[in-house]
């Protein structure tokens, strides 16, 4: 008796765990969104130009490295705000390109609607059922790879198509993410919020960039 009482305790501390994770980590991608949403304002209010966005991605991967080092010190906030708020900036230029395109007002909304809408029906789905979603690791890898190699060689060859099948297949994985990383909180894989956040920002990031050069591709605006 006093072994299942023992057993159901930690089980309740367990599930009391995942949710002080989970809405740790909920609470600080709404914030780390919101600031590389002001940062990005910021950025296109300056008008600083492709090379300097070019320079603030090459220093965000940098402080990706930091994050990950630091998740587990006080000094993670600071690392995930000055990551986050980095890649954010970097966005200025495109946003720029995107808003001066006839109904680009229209394109970007659209783009941040449907990246919600993802978000939001997956993560919401991955909540609902609890499903193990762990089985998806090898594919997600294996696919990301693939897409990233077929980015850098479209820098070459400059094919259309070749673009619009590449932000197609970005959003699937970054969608089997969504749901492979909320699954991982779910059952005990990731106990750190920060590095939680993390994931499901770069998901939500890769996803809003490649189904805005989606809609404006298959809009004719690009």
């Amino acid at each position: 008796m006093n072994d299942l009482g023992y057993g159901v305790e930690r089980s309740q501390a367990s599930i009391l765990e995942t949710n002080k994770v989970l809405k740790n980590t909920y609470l600080l991608l709404s914030m780390t969104l919101l600031f590389s949403a002001f940062t990005a304002a910021v950025s296109m209010a300056v008008g600083i130009g492709q090379g300097v966005a070019l320079i603030l991605m090459l220093v965000s991967f940098g402080l990706l490295f930091w994050v990950h080092k630091a998740a587990d010190s006080s000094q993670g906030l600071i690392a995930i705000f000055a990551f986050t708020g980095c890649l954010g900036a970097s966005l200025g230029p495109m946003l720029s390109f995107y808003l001066a395109l006839s109904n680009g007002p229209g394109i970007v909304l659209q783009a941040l609607g449907g990246t919600g809408l993802i978000f939001f029906t997956l993560s919401g789905y991955a909540l609902t059922t609890r499903k193990d979603f762990s089985f998806m690791r090898g594919f997600l890898f294996t696919g990301l790879i693939v897409a990233i190699v077929a980015m850098l060689l479209n820098i070459f060859l400059q094919i259309p198509i070749l673009s619009l099948v590449i932000s197609a297949a970005v959003i699937m994985i970054m969608s089997g993410l969504i749901l492979f990383d909320t699954s991982r909180i779910i059952h005990g894989g990731e106990t750190n919020y920060i590095r939680a956040t993390v994931s499901l920002y770069l998901n939500i990031y890769n996803i809003f960039i490649h189904l805005l050069h989606l809609i404006a591709m298959l809009s004719g605006r690009e």
